[in-house]
């Protein structure tokens, strides 16, 4: 039998061809990966959040204890999501401690970024362009005063 929560639900495992299609068509995306992951390139999406599932300790990999927290606060229960990280195993986790949580509609991104990579999509790359960064750069500035 699979591994059913208290609420009855699954996590549903898309592939990248299914996820850049959902993001298309509004879903958000969340990479759970490590903010310095992030940093490196990530999947190019409209709606795109970071929060890192799991952080890199001296001793490991640790979970990130605020993970839910996190989300609760930049996101609703209803929120149209799609989760990913580097090859699709946290986010695994985190889209079942997702619906666990009462997330309704997170949808797991099979083979992470970088299977999307690997499918050549649109990915946003720090060395995409220097003018690029900066733009980012300020745009990132004027969120952080929002």
């Amino acid at each position: 039998m699979g591994s059913v929560d208290s609420s009855g639900s699954e996590v549903v495992t898309i592939d990248v061809q299914a996820a850049k299609d959902l993001l298309k068509s509004g879903y958000g995306y969340m990479d759970v990966r490590t903010v310095e992951e992030y940093k490196k390139g990530h999947v190019d999406a409209e709606k795109i959040l970071n929060i890192p599932y799991l952080f890199n300790t001296p001793e490991g990999r640790v979970k990130n204890p605020q993970f839910l927290q996190e989300v609760s606060s930049a996101c609703n229960k209803e929120d149209l999501l799609v989760v990913g990280c580097q090859s699709g195993v946290r986010s695994l986790s985190a889209t079942a401690d997702l619906l666990t949580a009462g997330f309704k509609h997170v949808n797991n991104m099979g083979g992470g970024y970088l299977a999307w990579v690997e499918h050549h999509f649109p990915v946003t790359k720090p060395e995409d362009a220097g003018k690029k960064i900066q733009e980012v750069d300020q745009r990132k500035k004027a969120e952080d005063e929002l």
